[in-house]
């Protein structure tokens, strides 16, 4: 779902801080296939770029750490660190990065294991490695 709106129509979507934090947030616009709800957040960054009050993406910042607090490990304190850049983007008025590390990941590198595990088992693409020199 990530960028939210089409290329040339920044000008016209006029966003707000809380609205681009819940699209942060939202696990449509993440770029793995994860699913929230499977593993806990270790740690997590929201990037702001934007004419924007540091106390207004503060605010919906502790929001998001009130709202999911279950979802994040007890034993980091302060796992969501924000910050603001206060030249716009080019096309629209704010923009969001979101980066986080959450424990969800390993069901991504299970199924990356389980499929190169099927190759490896019909020996698929090893004369690749062969015609380089590899060995069995």
């Amino acid at each position: 779902q990530a960028p939210l709106f089409a290329p040339g129509q920044g000008a016209k979507v006029k966003l707000t801080v809380q609205e681009l934090t819940d699209q942060m947030w939202s696990s449509r616009n993440f770029l793995a296939n994860v699913k929230q709800d499977d593993g806990k957040y270790l740690s997590a960054s929201c990037g702001y770029r934007g004419n924007l009050a540091t106390q207004e993406v503060d605010d919906e910042v502790a929001k998001v750490q009130q709202k999911l607090a279950e979802d994040f490990v007890a034993w980091i304190p302060n796992n969501i660190k924000s910050s603001i850049i206060t030249t716009p983007p080019i096309d629209t008025q704010m923009s969001g990065t979101f980066v986080a590390n959450t424990t969800a990941l390993k069901a991504v590198f299970q199924r990356i294991s389980a499929q190169f595990a099927k190759m490896y088992k019909r020996k698929a693409f090893l004369h690749w490695y062969k015609g380089e020199g590899m060995d069995q």
